[in-house]
């Protein structure tokens, strides 16, 4: 059994101001007052001092980091990546793909699969490597809009039908848990049906949809929005279109790339607003570069130009180098929230979005994956199952 200590620990729905949190076998046992909770005999304290327990980040939207990108055939790919989002705060993810042609999206999403069930069998991280653990596969093209495709290849678009989803679904063994697609797309709706029923987070996205299409898509299962107001038709306060759906309708949540390239931080500060500190959700969107100097780097099948934190194509952003931790503190600033509420963004919420139950909050019988972090919300250490991963 370990035991772990400091100012404050937020679960984050409270804060506890000198905790002892308890773990045993990489899961929570209790936690508790430090005053009102009896340290088990033989168990020492480890004091983080004037720091504060949270728990760990979720990221359900990332490319790559570290010069990888998660869907490259190299072995060092995932490892280099987990390691490098642990420095940040992160301790689970959602490898996410980009647009490809369809045997290299399959082939991508069996490694993907296959590095999942691997991490599932060596739980706690007894592999013998600390680092962030991939949970399940977002999918992000190829049912996306010509019109909003960003920097995803055209030719390799594809119309959704349930036939071409349940071929992706069998490549990746059930293990997609996101996907994000235009609903104005034909077939949409039907796959939007299928895809939830089978519990995958269906978030809207790359869209030029009027309001009517978005919430007949909402109505039909959706319930998330990706990376809000990029690759979307802009709000018009006359045809208000996908935005109007996404900020108005209290069933559907939403994320954001709040690195101040993607989003003005006013936009930011409106968003937050709208969505509130339930449904509000942090996401990076980074690629390869993250963690890198200036360059080009890889995002799936094509080369992106990275120049002072911001990545482009052909003069169209093109991912970010974000990192989740400064993403809460970005958020903390620029929507003037505090930063428990910020902190929830990146923990609880995309838990929720995922119904990842385990995770994103510190209770009794959730895994000990947590963060250690000074007063501004900059990552000191990071704990996965209770063990070790950056410091």
């Amino acid at each position: 059994m370990l035991a772990f200590t400091a100012q404050r620990l937020l679960t984050p729905a409270a804060i506890i101001e000198q905790p002892l949190l308890l773990v045993d076998d990489g899961r929570i046992v209790e936690m508790a007052l430090r005053s009102s909770l009896a340290v088990p005999f033989g168990v020492s304290v480890v004091d983080f001092g004037k720091g504060m327990i949270a728990p760990g980040y979720i990221d359900l939207h990332l490319h790559g980091s570290a010069g990888f990108d998660v869907m490259d055939d190299s072995a060092e790919a995932l490892p280099a990546i987990e390691h490098l989002l642990a420095r940040h705060g992160v301790t689970t993810y959602f490898p996410t793909t980009v647009t490809a042609p369809m045997d290299r999206t399959l082939r991508a999403i069996d490694r993907l699969a296959d590095a999942i069930e691997k991490r599932e069998r060596n739980s706690n991280n007894n592999d013998g490597e600390c680092r962030a653990i991939p949970l399940g596969i977002h999918l992000e093209g190829p049912f996306i809009s010509h019109a909003r495709r960003g920097v995803h290849p055209p030719q390799d678009l594809l119309a959704p039908t349930p036939a071409l989803f349940d071929e992706l679904w069998q490549a990746a063994r059930g293990r997609i848990r996101m996907m994000t697609i235009a609903p104005e797309l034909e077939g949409a709706t039907e796959v939007i049906a299928e895809a939830a029923r089978r519990g995958v987070c269906v978030s809207l996205g790359h869209s030029d949809a009027d309001f009517a299409t978005a919430e007949r898509a909402i109505d039909s299962g959706a319930t998330h929005a990706t990376h809000t107001f990029n690759a979307m038709r802009p709000l018009d306060h006359r045809n208000p279109g996908i935005l109007g759906a996404v900020l108005t309708d209290d069933r559907v949540s939403a994320d954001i790339i709040a690195d101040a390239v993607h989003t003005d931080p006013a936009i930011m500060k409106l968003f937050a607003r709208a969505k509130g500190h339930e449904q509000t959700v942090l996401i990076t969107d980074a690629i390869s570069a993250t963690g890198m100097p200036n360059g080009r780097y890889r995002l799936g099948s094509f080369e992106v130009d990275v120049r002072d934190g911001k990545c482009t194509m052909n003069g169209k952003l093109a991912g970010s180098v974000l990192t989740l931790d400064r993403a809460v503190r970005n958020l903390a600033q620029f929507a003037e929230w505090d930063l428990a509420h910020a902190i929830a963004a990146a923990t609880r919420n995309p838990a929720r979005v995922a119904k990842i139950t385990n995770k994103g909050v510190l209770t009794a019988g959730a895994d000990a994956d947590f963060v250690v972090l000074d007063p501004k919300g900059e990552v000191l250490r990071t704990f996965i199952g209770g063990v070790e991963c950056f410091s």
